[in-house]
């Protein structure tokens, strides 16, 4: 098993240094307010609320509905294992634009912290693979994530990045939780009004 150092909190500024040029769509709970807290919460972010297992599958049709786009989910080990079979349609429609990013800290927080499967034998690195990503890569410590930031811009997509990262509280961001305006605001982005 890889030795784990990274910390979630200081993984997506330097791995989107250019956050405003990326449409991105996160899971829910922690990776949600690490995605809020790299943009400020702002209108190129589409957060999950209630969904559970989606985040991948609403990043699939925004990529392909926006070839010009680059698109980013970012969402959480739970999260992504409750949807693991929209990673077989990413891989059979083959958006170029579309990256997955999974934080994985080996627990489930939405639902108290239990120990998650990544922590045994799950691999969500081989899963992605195995699905039919062209282009998967693994990060375990900070000094990773330079590598991680030029394979996400220049690996052939859909890209799968598995971040494995410390057990611990995601960046303190509280997002906003009224739907219709988020909705309004990412429409904006979306169309680049």
């Amino acid at each position: 098993m890889a030795s784990i150092t990274l910390d979630r909190r200081a993984l997506l500024a330097p791995l989107f240094p250019d956050q405003d040029k990326w449409l991105f769509v996160s899971g829910l709970a922690g990776s949600s307010k690490d995605a809020a807290g790299l943009t400020n919460d702002g209108p190129n972010l589409f957060t999950m609320a209630g969904c559970m297992g989606s985040a991948v599958a609403t990043g699939l049709g925004m990529a392909l509905s926006a070839p010009e786009k680059q698109v980013a989910v970012i969402t959480g080990d739970g999260e992504l294992q409750m949807g693991l079979g929209s990673l077989n349609t990413v891989a059979t429609q083959g958006p170029a634009n579309l990256t997955v990013v999974c934080i994985d800290n080996g627990t489930h927080g939405e639902t108290g912290g239990q120990e998650g499967h990544t922590v045994h034998r799950t691999n969500l690195g081989l899963i992605a693979q195995g699905a039919g990503f062209p282009s998967v890569k693994e990060i375990t410590s900070a000094d990773q994530i330079a590598d991680a930031h030029d394979f996400i811009r220049t690996a052939p997509g859909p890209r799968f990045l598995w971040c494995r990262v410390l057990p611990g509280d995601p960046t303190a961001f509280k997002r906003n939780f009224n739907p219709a305006e988020c909705r309004i605001a990412f429409r904006r982005a979306y169309l680049g009004a």
